[in-house]
């Protein structure tokens, strides 16, 4: 059931400069270039243990807790926003915030996902 809800989040296509966010107080967005130094050679790690992996060369992989992996292409546009192509063809775009010291990633329809770590990725 979880992979079904997931797949369905990552079927919709949307366009990071095009879309409404929902702000929380205390959110602070990154300039791009800032997002892009933030996020280039890190993983960020969810509390489901999810893991999505930025690599300095612009590809990615998200990894689900439970094992799974969706690769593909990351850049980052304006609006503190992340945008990965995967090789299915299939965008989405997120939205990365700092709120109270730690990383949050907003998605397209609103939810939100505390990073719990961000390592350097090797």
């Amino acid at each position: 059931m979880r992979t079904w809800m997931i797949l369905g989040l990552l079927s919709v296509a949307t366009s990071g400069a095009a879309q409404e966010w929902k702000v929380h107080k205390g959110d602070v967005p990154f300039d791009a270039p800032s997002l892009k130094v933030q996020l280039s050679g890190q993983t960020l790690v969810f509390f489901d243990d999810g893991r999505s992996i930025f690599e300095s060369n612009g590809q990615y992989q998200y990894t689900y807790g439970g094992g799974g992996t969706w690769y593909g292409h990351w850049e980052v546009t304006e609006n503190s926003t992340v945008c990965v192509t995967f090789v299915t063809g299939v965008e989405r775009c997120d939205r990365i915030v700092e709120n109270g010291g730690r990383l949050v990633m907003q998605t397209a329809d609103g939810l939100r996902f505390p990073v719990r770590a961000i390592e350097a990725h090797s």
